[in-house]
């Protein structure tokens, strides 16, 4: 079970990380979409070959996750003015957009799968995969500071996070795009401002998810016993920074559709790690002494979410396969 854990983890924080790339590399071509006055703008690689960059240099100087805590309320910053504008625009296009279309098309099964497909999409976009570990720590006073975080996020944090998708489906209709920056009708400079802040907030955004994995490698690459910023341990992560960003970067810029990728990983590691692992974990623990409707309640959850894993794979291989038909190696989308 350790091993398993590990594995869905850890290739879910990997994938993540491509899944933050791409986004990065969207946004700082649409910037410069927006700035440059050539007809002919440069490829999606090179900005994802940038983004990847980037990133290699904040996770280089911002090695653990402690050291975050500095980052923290620049984040918030960012998260603030991006939604704030952003919500600005789509008010103003909702009004001014009286041809809208909210029909879902396609066949029958088309919706199904695509229904299965955003179920998953929601999941991704929630959790990090990290849950068996939160729950592990029981120890107070922790527990109760993680339950006011996490209600305040899923209320408060869920309202701005879907009343943006919301407001962007009622803007657009039904062909509203998945990164919503690209529809957006202008002033420039609210473009170049939108963009920027969505750019900014992944680089801290990304760290936090793959940190874990950069951490792991540093227990094994690195002297313990010796500071972070020892000789000998900046030699070390910058070879395991620059192998980890290097590969993902690679990787990203030859499938652009990464996001799909994400999801299908998505779909068969996040339901065990995040419903069906710590359910297990409680049955475990608790045994017989856990009431009647404890048991039937986490095993209901194993079910479904049993059940759930395995269709929502399905319309993540279906998506993927259609993609991978679609586009060639290192498209330019």
């Amino acid at each position: 079970m350790y091993y398993i854990t590990w594995f869905l983890q850890f290739i879910h924080l990997i994938l993540g990380n491509m899944g933050f790339i791409l986004l990065g590399g969207r946004a700082l071509k649409a910037i410069h979409a927006e700035v440059s006055s050539s007809h002919s703008p440069a490829r999606l690689q090179w900005f994802i070959a940038a983004t990847g960059a980037i990133y290699f240099v904040f996770a280089y100087f911002v090695p653990t996750i402690s050291a975050m805590r500095n980052w923290l309320a620049t984040s918030a910053a960012l998260t603030v003015a991006y939604d704030v504008a952003l919500l600005a625009i789509l008010l103003k296009d909702g009004k001014s957009n009286k041809q809208k279309d909210y029909g879902v098309h396609g066949s029958q099964a088309e919706r199904v799968f695509g229904a299965f497909g955003a179920v998953v999409a929601i999941l991704v976009c929630n959790t990090s995969g990290l849950l068996p570990e939160i729950q592990s720590t029981l120890r107070k006073p922790v527990v109760p500071n993680m339950r006011r975080a996490l209600l305040l996020q899923y209320t408060a944090g869920a309202a701005v996070y879907y009343g943006i998708s919301v407001a962007g489906y009622w803007a657009y209709g039904a062909p509203v795009s998945e990164y919503l920056p690209s529809q957006l009708s202008g002033p420039s400079w609210v473009i170049v401002l939108i963009n920027g802040t969505a750019f900014l907030q992944s680089i801290v955004s990304q760290h936090l998810f793959t940190v874990p994995v950069h951490e792991a490698l540093d227990t094994q690459l690195q002297r313990l016993d010796e500071g972070m910023f020892s000789r000998y341990n900046l030699g070390r992560r910058l070879l395991a920074r620059g192998l980890v960003f290097a590969v993902n970067a690679l990787v990203t810029a030859l499938f652009p559709f990464m996001g799909d990728f994400v999801n299908l990983f998505g779909s068969f590691a996040l339901f065990p790690l995040t419903f069906i692992f710590p359910s297990m974990l409680v049955l475990k623990i608790e045994g017989k002494a856990a009431g009647r409707w404890s048991r039937i309640w986490h095993w209901g959850i194993i079910v479904v979410s049993s059940v759930l894993s395995v269709v929502t794979t399905a319309a993540a291989i279906r998506l993927v396969v259609h993609n991978a038909s679609v586009y060639h190696f290192f498209a330019d989308m």
